[in-house]
């Protein structure tokens, strides 16, 4: 959650002449509604269920680039889809950093709790291993390191991206 992910696996996309494809866009154009939506109807449980089966089936598609929600790890169904079915980019960022890009948000449902400065200090600490156990490659969010990534990309073939 606000680590760059869509906009990162946009260029990434376009750069390997793969379709983008984000996997909450998805589950909300197929249900017609937004994801807070979704949680407000049906819970984290509810929308963890349906994360899980888009997953499943998104992974099994070649040639795109898949940017997933940033809980889609919580799950051991959906952390081994995803290693065993591509390269999978961890963009890591820290905390205070996720706070400075999203404090003013209003539509992320996992920040909707008292202290959301706090919530994202407590998401970090149980997602962060996960999202390490399942990486391939971990790269820090920040620009300076992105526009490294990207340059990596234009002078390496990424053969089994």
């Amino acid at each position: 959650m606000g680590a760059g992910k869509t906009t990162l696996g946009r260029q990434l996309a376009r750069r390997l002449d793969k379709r983008f494809v984000d996997a909450d866009h998805e589950l909300e154009g197929r249900l017609g509604v937004t994801i807070p939506t979704i949680f407000e109807i049906e819970g984290e449980a509810g929308f963890r269920d349906r994360e899980e089966a888009i997953i499943d089936e998104l992974t099994q598609m070649s040639g795109v680039v898949l940017a997933t929600g940033g809980g889609a790890v919580l799950r051991a169904p959906s952390r081994a889809r995803l290693k065993e079915n591509g390269t999978v980019l961890y963009l890591h960022a820290e905390p205070e950093t996720l706070w400075q890009r999203l404090r003013n948000s209003k539509h992320r449902p996992m920040l909707q709790a008292a202290d959301p400065r706090n919530r994202l200090v407590e998401l970090y600490k149980l997602r962060d291993p996960l999202y390490r156990e399942v990486a391939t490659h971990v790269i820090e969010s920040d620009r300076d390191a992105v526009i490294r990534f990207v340059r990596w990309l234009d002078q390496e073939p990424c053969a089994e991206c």
